[in-house]
């Protein structure tokens, strides 16, 4: 009897243990693979000959190797990176609630394509910049490379297809592992529709860019970059920002945002500009306090000259394709050098609000079109108060719940700028309500736009009305002549 209760307790015994081994089996078998994977890596780079293609981060002129993004991030979206010792971990850009896998350094990383296997590693070369390393068979290298990098600049243009990114210049002195540049999401909702000026001036300037896109051909023919430079140019909160945003959803491109007071010298300037990829969007804002402080003593003996300053618009270190823009508060101080015809194509008046544009406002934010208050607005404005559509806009997004109080509060900003003394001075040119008319030069070698209009129908257009410009005015900035 002891001896079969002893048997029981010995079966007993063997089938918990038998359990317990079978669990650990279980629980370790990704473990155990995952190491028979390494071994069996190992052997099969002692086995065949292997060929490390290495895709650095800038290239031997220090620009930036435009190849390398693409790699890293098709390399980050692979379902290997999981399985790497050491992944560092990003929130999404678009949701707080995604999760971004990224690649550390020194981490080996498997793909395959069209049955051979390759693998990536992530580091870094002797002066700290980074590098991504391609292994591959050598037997395999004819038949996969090029078909196998081209798969990969595919698969990163469906991703990025394409969410637009504003990038910001980092300081000369900052770390040198994090680039001249800082990316971003870029996602300000301004477009051509709903921006606030005259609908056929909006059309010749989406014409304007939509035909210097296609023109690349005809710049090269008559041996000259493919750029294209705007001046934007008005009072603060006239809308020359949103007009920038407005620029870039339209065409889909990057915005490059440069800060001059972050660029050390010329040097530094020209290095930023070889950076930037072809078909973006420059922005320089506020050229006018820049140019004027190096104008002053204080400013003239250090960092970016007005020579270099007048080379990077002339587009001397610009690839093709970029469209420059420059903000200005005023630009009848400006040496008429640094605005001359060819570095400064397009022209574009950004006005205090008229009332006209109060009416686009009105219907755009309160969703009406007449109101008894109108005349009184509208005689305010005849009457000379001026300010700008961004204080219109934010009293009437506070009162957007009450058409008539967002109109009482509108004409209180007009009554206190008019009787404050704040009132400004129009030039005559910013007076005559008129017609751009497009221009094609020979020095511009692409339509810019010019004011056709006589003198006399000037003079008869102010008598007969005291409106102000629309937004959007187009001075003639590319040659005092035009083609008829």
């Amino acid at each position: 009897m002891v001896f079969f209760m002893f048997i029981n307790s010995l079966i007993l015994l063997i089938s918990i243990v038998s359990l317990f081994i079978i669990c650990r089996l279980f629980i370790y078998r990704t473990a155990l693979i995952y190491v028979l994977r390494r071994w069996f890596r190992f052997i099969d780079e002692k086995i065949y000959a292997h060929q490390i293609f290495k895709v650095p981060e800038v290239n031997e002129n220090g620009q930036q190797n435009h190849l390398f993004k693409k790699v890293q991030v098709y390399v980050n979206s692979l379902a290997s990176v999981e399985d790497s010792d050491f992944t560092n971990l990003f929130s999404g850009e678009n949701s707080s609630t995604d999760i971004i896998l990224s690649l550390d350094d020194n981490q080996v990383v498997p793909d395959k394509f069209l049955g051979a296997k390759v693998s990536w590693v992530n580091g870094r070369e002797n002066n700290g910049q980074r590098c991504f390393l391609l292994k591959m068979k050598r037997k395999d290298k004819r038949r996969i490379l090029k078909p196998y990098l081209q798969h990969i600049l595919t698969v990163v243009e469906g991703m990025n297809n394409k969410e637009l990114k504003l990038f910001i210049n980092n300081l000369t002195q900052s770390d040198q592992n994090i680039g001249r540049w800082r990316s971003f999401p870029f996602r300000h909702p301004s477009t051509m529709e709903t921006m606030i000026m005259d609908v056929d001036l909006k059309n010749k300037v989406k014409s304007d860019l939509e035909m210097f896109i296609k023109s690349k051909q005809h710049y090269h023919k008559l041996g000259r970059i493919w750029k294209r430079n705007y001046l934007l140019y008005g009072p603060s909160g006239t809308g020359k920002s949103s007009f920038i945003a407005a620029m870039a959803n339209f065409l889909k491109y990057d915005v490059y945002e440069v800060d001059l007071n972050r660029v050390k010298d010329d040097s530094d300037l020209k290095m930023l500009m070889v950076q930037i990829n072809s078909k973006s969007l420059v922005v320089i804002e506020d050229l006018d306090r820049f140019i004027c402080k190096k104008s002053s003593s204080l400013m003239s003996g250090s960092g970016v000259s007005l020579s270099g300053l007048l080379n990077f618009m002339d587009g001397m270190n610009n690839g093709d394709g970029k469209i420059m823009v420059f903000t200005m508060n005023n630009k009848d101080e400006i040496d008429p050098m640094v605005l001359r015809p060819g570095r400064i194509d397009v022209h574009i008046y950004f006005p205090l609000c008229d009332f006209s544009s109060f009416k686009s406002l009105a219907h755009s934010y309160l969703g009406i079109r007449e109101h008894k208050l109108f005349p009184h607005v509208e005689e305010i404005i005849q009457s000379g108060a001026m300010i700008s559509p961004a204080e219109i806009s934010e009293l009437m997004v506070a009162n957007r719940n009450s058409p008539s109080r967002a109109l009482k509060s509108v004409i209180t900003a007009l009554q206190l700028n008019l009787n404050g003394g704040g009132r400004v001075e129009r030039r005559l040119s910013d007076s005559v309500a008129s017609s751009p008319a497009i221009s094609y030069t020979e020095e511009n070698g692409i339509g810019g736009w010019k004011e056709g209009v006589p003198g006399l129908k000037k003079l008869y257009g102010m008598l007969k009305s005291k409106s102000s410009n629309k937004i959007g005015v187009f001075d003639c900035a590319s040659s005092p002549m035009m083609e008829r």
